[in-house]
């Protein structure tokens, strides 16, 4: 039997999660569909690192601005969905640590120095298992678990068809599909778009052991707090969808990630996620020019990070309110 919410998000990624948690919020009756797999979400250290992004990256001063006002709009919505955010800060070991702290400070993020290298109160964190629980849970949000095989739409609403034939019908439906293929039946334009997302493997590993009070980078290497241990992370493989663990890998990660730690310990599970990233490396969030087709895709590893701001331009679209100002960076039209 086919059913008809106000909205179907086709993805339970964090961003598919935050637009469907924002657009309840504001009293629209939300279906996300999703198969219930592990996705690039799932497998994360939940960093909210605008900072260190910003420092690792190279960033420009705007790009560091966008990032930084991407977090502050965590606060309120974790407040108004309970989720728990935690502004532990971070570390930062690496070589050269005046001239991080310089760049830091030069970006407009506090920063310190410490006996070997410096912390920033900056960066901020959640524990994406409850996260993504909680987001699901939302009331007006119904989460179904399955696998979308082909949409068709046209000037009235959209037929979204799972694989096992179940349907729904819906005027307004915001892909939020990773890095995944291009659905069968979207529009060619919006295929090619999904299309030209890039895949990046990332893969990081478990380690039971005492964690820090927060999380540690150094050069190609994290250590973040979860429970009952850490995770040590991450590699960015872009081209690649294989989820197969690189076990040389995770050993030279795991040794990197407890030498800044300072302690030995038995690593447990490696796990391995695709993120997908446009080309400029900022998501695709909003209307995508085909009537009540939204996009909400692509944050790179900033998933986490972009999550609300995400939500609330994808839902600002749909409602046809006037953009924020971070919506036009944002906009999956501005690669033409």
């Amino acid at each position: 039997m086919a059913s008809s919410p106000d909205v179907i998000v086709i993805g339970a990624g964090v961003l598919g999660l935050c637009t469907a948690a924002e657009l309840a919020a504001r009293g629209h009756a939300v279906t996300v569909i999703d198969p219930g797999t592990p996705n690039a979400s799932s497998i994360a250290a939940g960093m909210i690192a605008p900072a260190l992004e910003s420092l690792l990256e190279g960033f420009p001063a705007e790009r560091a601005a966008l990032l930084k006002r991407a977090r502050d709009l965590w606060p309120a919505f974790a407040g108004a969905h309970g989720l728990t955010l935690l502004p532990e800060g971070a570390d930062w070991r690496g070589p050269d640590a005046a001239a991080a702290l310089a760049t830091l400070r030069a970006l407009g993020f506090a920063a310190s120095p410490t006996a070997d290298g410096l912390t920033t109160p900056d960066d901020w964190r959640i524990e994406i298992g409850p996260a993504l629980k909680a987001l699901g849970r939302t009331p007006g949000v119904s989460l179904v678990r399955g696998q979308v095989a082909r949409l068709a739409g046209d000037a009235r609403r959209w037929r979204v068809e799972a694989t096992d034939g179940r349907v729904w019908f819906s005027p307004t439906v915001v892909l939020a599909t990773g890095a995944g293929s291009p659905l069968a039946g979207l529009p060619d334009r919006i295929a090619s778009l999904v299309a030209s997302i890039t895949p990046i493997r990332g893969q990081l590993t478990f380690v039971p052991t005492a964690a820090p009070p927060r999380v540690i980078r150094g050069p190609g290497v994290y250590v973040a707090p979860c429970e009952n241990g850490v995770v040590i992370g991450a590699t960015m493989e872009p081209g690649r969808r294989d989820l197969q663990p690189d076990p040389v890998e995770a050993a030279r990660q795991v040794a990197a990630g407890l030498a800044l730690l300072g302690v030995a310990a038995e690593p447990g599970a490696t796990r391995v996620g695709v993120r997908g990233a446009t080309a400029d490396g900022l998501p695709l969030a909003g209307a995508s020019g085909e009537p009540g087709l939204h996009l909400a895709l692509a944050p790179r590893r900033n998933g986490w990070l972009m999550g609300p701001l995400v939500g609330r331009i994808t839902a600002d679209g749909i409602e046809g309110r006037a953009p924020v100002a971070d919506a036009a960076a944002l906009d999956p039209l501005r690669f033409g």
